[in-house]
């Protein structure tokens, strides 16, 4: 399975990015799917609703159905998954791109902007094999115009060995 990360630091232009990045590569004809790495504690459910007792009840899954997508919910009740884990219960696509764990062993491209208020990632991890920036950054590594949306698309579907259809 061919994934990549997307990562930076708190209002760097992440999602924004990831957003961008799924429109382009899907209209290029290739399947997209994403992970999101969150730090706070997620819950898709209703106290009251059907699939929220199934839970309280003690259900190890619950799946929401409906005419045009369902969604899996599934408790842990222990350490949080590593990425391997969700990637690993994902349907088979092209590309998987992922936003955030920052720390995890796959190749990733940093969003950077000094509005962020954080140093660079990539001097400290030779996974991050691009910056995509709004500054001009003297690197050892591509920086890709983050307003160029195409330009970061090849960059990963070259990585990834998806250059052309």
């Amino acid at each position: 399975m061919r994934i990549y990360g997307v990562i930076g630091w708190k209002n760097a232009g992440k999602t924004s990015l990831m957003e961008r990045l799924v429109a382009e590569i899907t209209a290029r004809g290739h399947s997209v799917s994403t992970v999101k790495h969150v730090h706070h504690d997620v819950d898709l459910d209703q106290p009251g609703k059907d699939s929220f007792r199934h839970r309280a009840a003690g259900a190890r899954e619950v799946v929401l159905a409906s005419a045009h997508r369902f969604a899996l919910m599934h408790e842990h009740r222990g350490p949080e998954p590593d990425l391997n884990a969700i990637l690993a219960r994902m349907a088979p696509v092209d590309l998987i791109l992922v936003e955030g764990y920052k720390r995890d062993a796959h190749a990733k491209i940093e969003v950077f902007r000094r509005e962020a208020g954080h140093d660079l990632i990539q001097p400290n991890d030779p996974l991050v094999r691009a910056v995509a920036s709004d500054l001009a950054l003297d690197l050892p590594v591509p920086l890709l115009d983050l307003n160029n949306t195409a330009e970061i698309a090849d960059f990963i579907l070259a990585e990834v060995g998806l250059a052309a259809l």
